[in-house]
């Protein structure tokens, strides 16, 4: 644990061992985090708090067994842009490790069941493709025809967790995991465009319903391809897409298929209702309008409801505490509150009054 608190900063050994020194008031070496991190020697009492103090967490979490329930995520997906270094790959798998303790942890504390789930293992091949899953997933889920309303509220409907974080800064979109047991849990980039976030969702479904063992980058093309068909089915959209495709009309359907005006246009050529020309024009003069960094057309952001949920539970109906939620989250009080303060108003009412 003590390898995966140090990567959930983002840290370096030395680095580790700067901020216990400025704890402490005393030389820490990085020969004495590696061999703290390996094993060779004990972190127990005061080193023990001093290690936790430095890394911001309670000292119980650094105690947590690597076997522990939680800790072994499972095979993780992650929709991220290729300049993401190692060092930040690692970061965001140890959030996404961190994250299903906290969850976790909220969840036990007032005895709700995080196992139920929806979500169906699709395997596909020559004769089941990514569409074919993303139209047994609608099927299954009772979707009506057309564009969905609001993609959280579907995923969380059919029991997948999601909490919003912040990923990478802008080199990454989501990240999933899901041990086939438990409810899968899905980490999405805070401050991405709600069009983005909508399709990035989309893709993380895909891979959390037909990729249960690690693969190639075919994967994330089947990803791409199930989330396209899950947001615009093409039986649905084809009719909208048939009448042209300028960015007067693409911005129209951005608002009503609540999608990017880019996945509109791919959407338009993939269903060959426009030629390759027409599509290389079309992107070649949204890149001159400066579309594809930013788009016009604003769309408001779907919002996370269910850890809220339990949120409320722990800190509003049991009134146990912002020090106690915090703790069952494996989480100092201050970092609950950057958290999950945002997601709900009683955790910021207990941060209210636990102030003198």
């Amino acid at each position: 644990m003590l390898v995966l608190a140090r990567e959930s900063r983002n840290w370096t050994q030395a680095q580790v061992a700067a901020a216990m020194a400025k704890v402490s008031g005393t030389q820490v070496s990085q020969g004495y985090v590696s061999r703290a991190e390996q094993g060779r020697l004990a972190v127990a009492s005061e080193r023990l708090d001093l290690y936790a103090a430095a890394l911001g967490y309670p000292p119980k979490l650094l105690l947590v067994e690597p076997g522990s329930p939680g800790v072994g995520v499972g095979l993780v997906h992650h929709r991220k842009k290729a300049s993401l270094g190692a060092s930040s790959l690692r970061c965001v798998h140890a959030q996404l490790v961190l994250a299903r303790l906290q969850i976790d942890g909220l969840a036990g504390a007032v005895g709700h069941d995080l196992g139920a789930h929806e979500v169906p293992r699709v395997e596909v091949g020559a004769l089941t493709t990514a569409k074919d899953a993303a139209r047994l997933v609608r099927r299954q889920w009772r979707m009506p025809p057309g564009p969905v309303d609001d993609v959280i509220a579907v995923l969380e409907a059919a029991g997948i967790l999601v909490a919003v974080r912040e990923l990478a800064g802008a080199r990454l979109d989501a990240v999933s995991q899901f041990d086939g047991v438990r409810a899968p849990l899905v980490l999405l980039a805070a401050g991405a465009p709600a069009d983005r976030r909508r399709f990035s969702l989309a893709h993380e479904l895909g891979h959390l319903v037909m990729h249960h063992v690690p693969d190639d980058a075919m994967q994330e093309k089947e990803a791409d391809a199930f989330a396209a068909e899950f947001l615009m089915p093409a039986r649905d959209i084809r009719p909208a897409l048939t009448a042209g495709v300028s960015l007067g009309r693409l911005a129209e359907l951005k608002q009503t298929w609540r999608v990017s005006m880019a996945a509109l246009l791919k959407r338009a050529q993939t269903l060959n209702t426009l030629t390759e020309w027409q599509y290389r024009s079309a992107m070649a003069e949204m890149s001159a309008l400066g579309y594809r960094t930013s788009e016009p057309m604003d769309l408001p952001a779907e919002q996370p409801h269910a850890v809220s949920r339990l949120i409320e539970q722990a800190v509003g109906k049991q009134r146990m505490g912002l020090g106690r939620a915090a703790s069952y989250a494996l989480l100092l009080p201050e970092e609950f509150a950057t958290l999950y303060a945002p997601q709900h108003g009683a955790v910021r009412t207990a941060i209210s009054e636990a102030r003198p």
